[in-house]
């Protein structure tokens, strides 16, 4: 099929059955590749001269040698409340293999029918959502926060009933595991101890590995501490992006610390903090703000699955590792967006101001950062143009220009650090709908155009200088709702 270099493997089967049922897929009509992932598959260890040989893997109609689907069977905490029936609806684990430098990745076929744990649903993933799942793991993956990754797409012909008609699409999702906190709480809740046991030894062994060895009570706190860690760390990534992802259910947190599950997700326009990305989250449970303490409960519930196996002070030492790791993870990452090397203790006060200034005064988060590290060669224009009250913007100016004279790096070379920090271009929302319509008509160059830019989202690109722009008044606050 291509030439490839990696190994296969299927270790999930390794876990007790009542963690997975096999399904086959459900076939999809007229299905053709539209997107490939060249450079993902060249790092997973195989490339593909002929895409298209890989569309029935995508449209479920051809499973490769090896290949063995399960869904895989889960719960979790939905909106604060514990949910018994989940698992893989409309996804199955196919295989996972082993790149030629070691790592492991899992392919997880989104979109492929109906299984046991589909509920009410069809099974079917729509073009919208995957295509904006696709182009949002790939933009995160390009600004260095840890992701699940797109490898291909296809799309069909088959009608799905949302809101209204649309087009079935199929996504093959790549990730280290696809194991969830959620599978943790099926397996204390409903399995039993051993089953718990087994589950967090399956998941050391393969993704924790520097842990086998040490004694059994060390290695269970050391790997927690570690989750905890990797999750803290991974929503200061998000906060410092602007990034909302819309639907922090247990069941959507990974084990490694990936972003996982792209649903009705934002990139910050104008900067809200309060802003609710997901129209069905009336509450604001997973308003912008708020997704460092929704990270912390998402641990707590994990810490409560692991009670069975873990003391109550090895569980509660684990989670105070949370909030050092967040706050440490968040001042450095905006040090680094302000372009201080040096720490002054008075840099969160300054942090802090700076939120509350580009919230009050609805400043554009991405453009507001980039404008900063120009200063020098672009002047002050691009900063000051995004306030209506230019004043405020030369208040904050000067407070910063005091701040860095306690800097010691000329300001040519701390503006070029800050370029690969603060991206110039993000995966706007009303980019991801203006490529939609092209590929709901049946043209997917757009698409492809704007993956190539989010693939440099630090790099000046002076041919794709739209891509940079602020949205227009329509395609503000765009409602993304959950139904994908």
């Amino acid at each position: 099929m291509s030439s490839n270099s990696f190994r296969v493997e299927h270790r999930y089967l390794d876990l007790p059955d009542s963690f997975y049922s096999r399904v086959q897929p459900s076939p999809l009509k007229g299905a053709r590749m539209v997107c490939f992932n060249h450079e993902l598959a060249r790092e997973m260890g195989f490339h593909a001269d002929h895409p298209e040989e890989w569309t029935g893997v995508g449209a479920g109609t051809e499973l490769l040698e090896g290949m063995d689907p399960v869904a895989m069977k889960y719960t979790g905490h939905q909106f604060g409340m514990y949910n018994p029936d989940l698992g893989d609806g409309r996804g199955l684990l196919l295989w996972e293999t082993l790149g030629p430098d070691g790592r492991r990745w899992d392919w997880h076929l989104k979109g492929a029918g109906m299984t046991p744990y589909s509920r009410f649903g069809d099974g079917r993933a729509v073009l919208r959502s995957t295509i904006r799942e696709y182009l949002c793991s790939e933009a995160m993956h390009a600004l260095g926060i840890p992701t699940t990754r797109a490898l291909f797409m296809v799309s069909a012909k088959d009608p799905v009933r949302r809101e209204s008609i649309e087009t079935a699409a199929a996504l093959v999702r790549v990730a280290g595991s696809h194991i969830r906190f959620g599978h943790f709480e099926f397996a204390a809740h409903h399995e039993g101890e051993a089953a718990l046991r087994t589950l967090i030894e399956h998941v050391i062994a393969l993704h924790f590995p520097h842990l086998i060895g040490l004694p059994q009570d060390e290695r269970y706190l050391r790997w927690f501490e570690e989750v905890v860690e990797r999750t803290a760390r991974l929503i200061a990534d998000w906060q410092a992006v602007g990034f909302c992802h819309g639907v922090m259910n247990s069941d959507n947190m990974s084990i490694i610390g990936d972003t996982f599950d792209y649903g009705p997700y934002a990139f910050l326009d104008d900067f809200d903090a309060g802003y609710i990305c997901n129209h069905t989250d009336q509450g604001g449970r997973y308003a912008y703000n708020r997704q460092p303490q929704i990270g912390f409960t998402n641990c707590q519930y994990l810490a409560h699955a692991l009670l069975p196996v873990m003391t109550e002070d090895d569980v509660r030492q684990a989670l105070q590792r949370y909030e050092k790791a967040y706050n440490s993870h968040f001042l450095q990452k905006m040090r680094d967006k302000l372009g201080l090397a040096l720490e002054d203790s008075g840099d969160l006060g300054l942090v802090m101001d700076t939120f509350s200034m580009l919230h009050e005064h609805h400043v554009d988060y991405t453009r507001f950062f980039r404008g900063l590290s120009g200063l020098t060669s672009k002047g002050t224009a691009p900063v000051r143009d995004l306030f209506v009250d230019r004043s405020v913007a030369d208040e904050w100016l000067e407070r910063y220009r005091n701040r860095l004279k306690l800097e010691t790096r000329a300001d040519d070379e701390r503006e070029w650090a800050m370029r690969k920090v603060n991206p110039k271009y993000i995966l706007r929302n009303y980019l991801a709908q203006q490529v939609i319509v092209e590929a709901q008509n049946g043209d997917y160059e757009p698409m492809k155009e704007l993956l190539k830019v989010l693939q440099k989202p630090f790099d000046e690109q002076p041919d794709y200088e739209k891509y940079a722009d602020l949205p227009p008044d329509w395609g503000k606050h765009l409602n993304i709702s959950c139904s994908s």
